[in-house]
C-alpha cells in the first residue's frame, strides 16, 4: 500500500478524543467489523465506505503483525458509489415520456405524468443497478500513528474525505480534526500561551493589490487562521532567496529548503488570475517574479527538504499544508520488516520536519519582529522594485 512504499500523498487529521498510545486487537476487531463490502450501495444507499487490509481492493484480512508497525496502525478504506451516468438518465426520461405520450404527440405531460415518468425512471434505475451496474470504487491508503495522535489519509479532500471522518468516527468512536494551516498554528499557540496574539493576526497585505479581508479561497467559516499556509510560502520563498536556505529550528538542528519541479501562484482577490510553473527552480523564472509582481500569492510549490541527513522532495498545498508525490530516501541497510518500520520512522520524521519549519514561521509571524519582516517582503514584492536584490546562488 502507498505509505509503505513509493511516492506519498496525504492530508493529515488530529485525533482530538479519545487518545490512544498503543494498538490492540481490539483495533483489529473494529476494523474487521467494519471491513468494505458489508453494506451493499444501491439507488437507495448510493455511497458506503469500508475498511480494507491494505494489500489490494479486495482485502478484508486484518491482524496484528500485518497492520501495525512501530506504534502505527496502517489500513485502507474502500469507498463504493452508485452515480448512474446523467446521460443515461436524461434518455431514459426522455424515453419514458415518449412513450406516455405515444398517442399525443407535442402534447407536453401533466403534473401527475410527470411524477409517473420519474418513478418510471427511478425503476428503471433500481432494476439495471442490481449487480453493481453503476457501481464506481475507490481505495485509499491510511496511516494512524499513535504516538502523535495524526491520522493520514491518502485520498482528497470533499466528498472521499468526509466518508472517511465518518467511518473512522463511527468505527472507533472519535474525533478528528482536519490538521490545517491555521489547526497547526492554533495548537501552536495553545502550547506556548499564544492563542490571543494569533487570535489578533490578519492577513498581511504584501502588496498594493492585497486587501485587508481573507483570500477568495479561503473557507470564512473555519475557527483557525488557515490564511497562514499562504503567507508561510510566500515567507519561505522571500527568506531562500533573499537570506538563507538554511533555517535553525527549534530543536537545534536545521533545515536546508529548495524550490523545486512545480509552483501555483493565484491572485487573492481575483485579479491577476492564476499561474502554474514548471521548472528546476520555479522561483526563479522571470514569469514566476512577475507574478509575485503582479500580486499573486503562492498557494502550492515542490520542496526538496534536508533535514538530519535525510532528503525529502514533495509538493506542499498551503491552506491545508495537504502533501503530494513525496519522495523518501530509503535506509539501504534495512531488511525484511526494517524495511517497513524504517519508512514509517521516514514519514514520521518528514511530518516533523515540516512542523518546525512551520512553527518557526508561527512563531515569527506572532513575534514584534514580524512588522519589519512584513515590510522587506513588501519592498521585495512591489512592482515598483523590478531589480529587487537576489541571493547568488
Amino acid at each position: 500500500m502507498a505509505f509503505l512504499s513509493g511516492s506519498l500523498s496525504f492530508q493529515r487529521y488530529r485525533v482530538l478524543s479519545p487518545e490512544v498510545r498503543a494498538f490492540g486487537i481490539e483495533h483489529i476487531e473494529k476494523l474487521s467489523e467494519y471491513a468494505a463490502g458489508e453494506l451493499e450501495v444501491s439507488v437507495d444507499n448510493p455511497v458506503v465506505a469500508g475498511f480494507l487490509g491494505g494489500d489490494h481492493l479486495f482485502d478484508r484480512s486484518f491482524d496484528l503483525e500485518k497492520n501495525v508497525l512501530l506504534d502505527a496502525l496502517h489500513f485502507g478504506i474502500r469507498v463504493d458509489s452508485h452515480a448512474i451516468p446523467s446521460a443515461i438518465r436524461k434518455a431514459w426520461l426522455q424515453m419514458e415520456t415518449a412513450n406516455l405520450l405515444a398517442s399525443s404527440p407535442g402534447r407536453r405531460p401533466t403534473k401527475s405524468q410527470r411524477e409517473a415518468i420519474k418513478e418510471a425512471v427511478e425503476q428503471r434505475a433500481r432494476e439495471e443497478s442490481a449487480g453493481g451496474k453503476y457501481v464506481r470504487t475507490n481505495q485509499f491508503p491510511v496511516l494512524w500513528d499513535a504516538p502523535t495522535g495524526m491520522i493520514y489519509f491518502g485520498g482528497p479532500s470533499g466528498a472521499a474525505g468526509d466518508k472517511f471522518v465518518q467511518l473512522v468516527g463511527d468505527a472507533f468512536q472519535m474525533e478528528l480534526d482536519r490538521a490545517s494551516a491555521g489547526y497547526l498554528a492554533t495548537r501552536w499557540a495553545e502550547s506556548q500561551g499564544l492563542v490571543d496574539k494569533l487570535d489578533n493576526l490578519r492577513p498581511t497585505m504584501f502588496h498594493p493589490e492585497h486587501s485587508e479581508g481573507q483570500a477568495g479561497w479561503v473557507n470564512n467559516e473555519s475557527p483557525h487562521p488557515d490564511f497562514l499556509g499562504n503567507e508561510f510560502l510566500y515567507w519561505l520563498w522571500f527568506s531562500v532567496e533573499q537570506d538563507s536556505d538554511t533555517f535553525q529550528l527549534t530543536d537545534g538542528t536545521e533545515v536546508t529548503v529548495m524550490f523545486s519541479r512545480s509552483l501555483g501562484m493565484e491572485c487573492p482577490n481575483g485579479l491577476s488570475g492564476k499561474a502554474n510553473f514548471a521548472s528546476e527552480i520555479p522561483t526563479r523564472l522571470p514569469e514566476a517574479m512577475e507574478g509575485i509582481r503582479s500580486g499573486k500569492m503562492p498557494r502550492k510549490a515542490g520542496l526538496t527538504l534536508v533535514r538530519l541527513g535525510q532528503q525529502y522532495e514533495l509538493t506542499i498545498q498551503a491552506e491545508s499544508l495537504a502533501i503530494s508525490g513525496a519522495k523518501l530516501t530509503k535506509d539501504p541497510d534495512a531488511e525484511g520488516r526494517q524495511v517497513l518500520e524504517s519508512r514509517i520512522d521516514a514519514i514520521r520524521q518528514l511530518n516533523e520536519t515540516i512542523d518546525r519549519l512551520y512553527e518557526l514561521f508561527v512563531s515569527t509571524r506572532v513575534s514584534p519582529a514580524w512588522a519589519e519582516q512584513a515590510e522587506r517582503i513588501s519592498r521585495w514584492a512591489s512592482p515598483l522594485h523590478p531589480d529587487r536584490k537576489r541571493k547568488v546562488a
